[in-house]
C-alpha cells in the first residue's frame, strides 16, 4: 500500500500545477477575447472620414500642333478628378504655367478622359512663361504637371 500512497501524493501535486496552468490559459484567452471585442466595437463606433483617393495614369499622348499636347488619362482613384492648373517644363528648365485652368476636364473614377494642354502665347489669361517663348520642339522631352482641385500633383513625361 505504500507505493499507492506515494502515487496519490504526487498526483495531488500535479493537479495543483495543472489547475494553475489551466487558470493562466483561461485568463489569457479571456484577455484576448476582451481585447478583440473592444477594438472591434470601438472601431465601428469611431467614424472614419471618407476623403477618397485621386490617382491618375497616362494611357497615351499626342501632339496635334507645335503648341498643344493631348493626354489620354485614366482615373484609377475613388473620386472624380478636376484640374485647376498645369505646368509644362522642358529639359532646359523653361516652364509654361497655366494657373487658372477653369476649362480643364473632370475625370470620373475608373474612367478615361482627355486633357488638352496648350502653350499658346498671346491670349489673355492663358498662362505665363518663365522665358519669352515656349513651343514643343520635335525630339525633346517635356514634363507635364497637372494640379487637381484637391491640390494633388501628377507628373507625366512626354516626347515630341
Amino acid at each position: 500500500m505504500n507505493p499507492v500512497r506515494k502515487y496519490l501524493k504526487s498526483k495531488k501535486g500535479i493537479n495543483t500545477i495543472l489547475a494553475s496552468l489551466l487558470m493562466v490559459v483561461i485568463v489569457v484567452v479571456a484577455s484576448v477575447m476582451v481585447y478583440a471585442w473592444s477594438t472591434g466595437l470601438l472601431g465601428t463606433l469611431l467614424v472614419q472620414p471618407n476623403v477618397g483617393k485621386e490617382a491618375l495614369t497616362m494611357d497615351t499622348f499626342a501632339f496635334p500642333s507645335n503648341n498643344n499636347v493631348t493626354l489620354t488619362l485614366r482615373n484609377a482613384g475613388t473620386v472624380a478628378v478636376t484640374f485647376s492648373s498645369y505646368y509644362v517644363k522642358n529639359a532646359t528648365g523653361t516652364t509654361y504655367t497655366q494657373s487658372g485652368w477653369t476649362w480643364g476636364p473632370t475625370i470620373q473614377p475608373n474612367a478615361p478622359g482627355l486633357a488638352n494642354i496648350g502653350i499658346t502665347a498671346g491670349c489673355v489669361g492663358c498662362g505665363s512663361f518663365s522665358t519669352s517663348s515656349f513651343t514643343f520642339v520635335s525630339g525633346n522631352s517635356y514634363t507635364v504637371t497637372l494640379v487637381t482641385s484637391r491640390n494633388n500633383q501628377f507628373n507625366f513625361n512626354v516626347i515630341r
